[in-house]
């Protein structure tokens, strides 16, 4: 074989290795084991819940189809506990038919804990306090083709970028996806962000999906995961995550907190805005801090934006995680405060679902709640930002 030939078949065989967003889960680290405690029964919390029950239920079937496709053996670790997928289709059907009959906060939490472990997250200082922030599907005008001042580029997975899985070349290697391109005879990291936007790398090499006007509204679609482009004939096309550049996600706003542009107290995605805003010529130092990249795929136009098991999110009622600590799929509940609309905070509490993740979400103490869809979404999303508790759900084993 040619060295030309090989070439193209390592291509093939690398991009074949995985580029999708979550795959198979991740082997837990040593961590996960003690990322949750167990509650014992008479130190339950009453699962109060503040939306709907149709929510709730969509949410839940969302995990039950995912469920249902893989293997009953697979097991799913909530810290020292482990359960196998069959057990968690059966205490999902079961949370399920309680949640539905049952409109009291405290006798749904007497029923449940026949059917459940409760399990506290310990939080990022060891006694449960996590940090919850919110994410949503921003809606963008876009175009087609380039036409100022829609020139900036929401790409798809370009041709020359590969995933190598380095436990399909050698087991005793660590388990992790590198991202690259190869150059010659040589596997190189993908460029990052600030090649990309201000230097131009990707042109000619990746699909471009449609072009939106503003650059910080591109770098805030990566942020998201999804979104939503409308074009001028009134067409919309829904974009999901399709993979990444592999570099390491670096939030800017620290880098505005550090250099003392914004203060902690005033720090959100919209303050965020407002300083680019104002300070055009900062664009490109500021968004380029951040050098990890993402890549889109089209997404059907009904149903929800897909979370990194590729099952459609729920207002409200999906989170995101560190999926190499808690179990994805899983039923969790949530409480601590939110921000209303208008200004100002209100209570929450409310049984979700963790069915997605995210590269700035790690550690026991971060949570990232999923908003919707649209410019209200966004704006209550942009200003959560509050301490609060995590608590899972692990079905018992019969």
């Amino acid at each position: 074989m040619s060295p030309g030939a090989w070439t193209v078949r390592l291509l093939a065989l690398l991009v074949l290795a995985g580029v999708l967003a979550c795959g198979p889960p991740p082997r837990p680290r040593p961590e996960a084991r003690t990322a949750l405690e167990v509650v014992p029964e008479d130190q339950w919390p009453v699962l109060e819940d503040d939306l709907d029950v149709a929510s709730f239920l969509m949410a839940l079937r969302q995990s039950l189809n995912y469920l249902r496709r893989v293997p009953p053996g697979r097991r799913f670790r909530f810290g020292p506990v482990e359960v196998s997928a069959a057990a968690m289709i059966q205490g999902l059907d079961r949370l399920g038919q309680v949640w539905a009959s049952l409109a009291d906060a405290r006798a749904r939490t007497e029923a449940l804990k026949r059917h459940f472990v409760l399990l506290r997250s310990v939080g990022s200082d060891g006694k449960g306090r996590v940090l919850m922030t919110g994410y949503y599907e921003p809606v963008l005008a876009a175009r087609r083709r380039p036409k100022p001042p829609f020139v900036h580029p929401l790409y798809a997975l370009p041709r020359d970028l590969v995933t190598i899985d380095l436990r399909r070349f050698d087991p005793r290697l660590p388990a992790r996806r590198l991202v690259g391109q190869v150059r010659g005879h040589k596997v190189v990291p993908y460029p990052e962000r600030r090649e990309i936007d201000f230097g131009r790398a990707l042109e000619g090499r990746a699909e471009v999906l449609a072009y939106v006007a503003d650059p910080v509204d591109a770098f805030f679609l990566h942020i998201q995961g999804s979104g939503v482009v409308v074009f001028p004939d009134g067409s919309r096309l829904r974009l999901g995550y399709a993979g990444t550049n592999g570099r390491p996600y670096r939030s800017i706003g620290r880098l505005l907190l550090q250099e003392g542009r914004l203060s902690r107290e005033e720090m959100s995605m919209q303050a965020i805005r407002r300083y680019l805003a104002r300070h055009p010529e900062e664009r490109p130092r500021i968004l380029g801090h951040n050098p990890s990249y993402v890549f889109f795929r089209p997404l059907p136009a009904e149903g929800g934006p897909l979370g990194c098991y590729g099952m459609p999110l729920t207002t409200g009622r999906s989170i995101a995680t560190d999926r190499r600590l808690f179990p994805g799929l899983a039923p969790a509940w949530i409480v601590g405060q939110r921000p209303a609309l208008g200004g100002g905070e209100v209570p929450l509490a409310r049984m979700v679902f963790n069915q997605d993740t995210g590269g700035a979400i790690r550690g026991p103490g971060r949570l990232d709640l999923f908003f919707g869809t649209g410019k209200e979404a966004g704006e209550l999303a942009g200003r959560m930002k509050h301490p609060g508790r995590l608590y899972f759900l692990a079905p018992r084993e019969r």
